[in-house]
């Protein structure tokens, strides 16, 4: 810029980017078509570690929703990753149920980001509504009707393209110059 202004990158394009990507693996392997060694190393490095660094750029911000979403989500991956780390190698053993309970914890976080996801821009509404559609299945996966995994599995596919398509939006819409990709109005007002 000729002005001297400095221009900022948006941290929301590595941060939805490490989410989505993370989130398409995890659900191939819950569809059965992949073994668990990506996801767990995307877990530590694009879904954690990226993602968690995208959010602490959003503190840098002031958005608190990404700071607290991508934070969050980052050290879900991480969290998980831990999981299956440590019942890989027998260190501790976490049940069906033990990881049903922290899938529960998570819905709750989920539901309550939810709510103003739905007050940003139709897009980040679909995506939070169907991360918690794919949270809940997936609760029901952990609790007696193992079945839901796959249908999670598809399900989280589309909440995983639905963040991709927000990542595109911002990186096409500076590359271009205008909104080539539109992310519809808000579904709260």
């Amino acid at each position: 810029m000729s002005n001297g202004e400095t221009v900022q990158g948006n941290p929301a394009v590595v941060g939805l980017a490490g989410f989505a990507l993370t989130t398409m693996l995890l659900q191939v392997h819950n569809i059965g078509l992949c073994d668990i060694g990506p996801i767990v190393a995307l877990a530590f490095i694009y879904g954690g570690f990226a993602q968690m660094f995208a959010g602490f750029q959003e503190f840098k911000c002031g958005n608190n929703f990404g700071y607290s979403a991508f934070v969050s989500y980052g050290a879900f991956w991480i969290g998980l990753g831990i999981i299956f780390i440590l019942n890989h190698f027998n260190i501790y053993h976490s049940s069906t149920s033990d990881v049903g309970w922290f899938l529960v914890a998570w819905t709750i976080y989920t539901f309550i980001m939810w709510i103003p996801a739905m007050k940003v821009h139709g897009a980040m509404g679909l995506t939070f509504t169907l991360l918690l559609i794919g949270f809940i299945l997936l609760d029901l996966a952990h609790f007696g009707f193992p079945q839901m995994t796959k249908v999670a599995g598809y399900e989280l596919l589309l909440c995983s393209a639905s963040a991709w398509y927000m990542m595109a939006h911002i990186i096409f819409a500076q590359v271009f110059g205008r909104d080539v990709l539109p992310v519809g109005k808000a579904w709260l007002r």
